[in-house]
């Protein structure tokens, strides 16, 4: 059945979020401040494992690293075009929208545990490549890991963030069912390179909304977004990174 994978991964976060939330009850306003450090440093060390793993390689026996001229211009590019077209504000209006919505006005977390929740589990190569897998063969499997891996990081977010955290699975269900629904149109631009350069880039992303949760919110995430799709394009261009 094709679209499986979606509904799994955002049935996971779903319950995942719901289990963080009973057990952030448990915890202290400190305890919970020490949680989601905790989860930031988690985060910042899968996105280093990531962004290294796409820019480190062996050359005849010595480690060389590269794209680095890929990352900067994507990044810079990319901002650019995010901030002309307010992305993270369009992130936030839809959070507050949420908010008001599910009965949430006192929950001053709600938004920031939304934006910064929704953009750790869409951002990445799993998403993308397990929702063209799912969409072109059935095969779910890659989005079922994925969807282990969101539980436990949206149970420690909601836990420590609060209820914001469990509504990233709107953003999930989209960005999934929307490419897996597109799978025939999308899989002829996704080369491996570009995969490649994407989930380089979206390793970098997925550091600076770590770094958020580690130090509280000093980077618009969201407004980098459009340094995906430079990355992609830049798989297709005539010179090398």
């Amino acid at each position: 059945m094709r679209g499986l994978g979606t509904l799994i991964n955002t049935l996971a976060i779903l319950l995942g979020g719901l289990l963080g939330n009973l057990t952030g009850k448990l915890f202290k306003e400190e305890q919970l401040s020490s949680l989601s450090k905790t989860c930031g440093i988690g985060v910042l060390f899968i996105a280093i494992a990531g962004a290294m793993e796409g820019m480190l390689k062996i050359d005849q026996g010595n480690l060389i690293s590269s794209k680095a001229m890929l990352i900067v211009l994507c990044l810079i590019l990319g901002t650019i075009l995010g901030e002309l077209f307010h992305i993270e504000e369009g992130f936030e209006t839809f959070g507050e929208w949420l908010k008001k919505k599910t009965g949430n006005r006192k929950d001053t977390q709600f938004v920031d545990a939304f934006v910064t929740a929704s953009l750790t589990v869409c951002i990445g190569a799993m998403a993308i490549v397990g929702s063209l897998q799912d969409g072109l063969t059935g095969n779910y499997s890659t989005l079922a890991v994925k969807s282990v891996l969101d539980f436990v990081i949206i149970a420690v977010m909601a836990s420590s963030l609060g209820k914001g955290a469990t509504f990233s699975c709107i953003p999930v269900f989209l960005l999934e069912g929307g490419i897996t629904l597109l799978a025939q149109l999308i899989s002829p631009l996704m080369s491996e390179l570009a995969i490649s350069y994407i989930s380089l880039v979206g390793s970098i992303l997925i550091f600076c909304v770590g770094i958020n949760l580690v130090w509280r919110k000093t980077i618009k995430v969201a407004n980098m977004l459009p340094a995906i799709l430079f990355a992609m394009i830049a798989a297709y261009l005539p010179w090398g990174f």
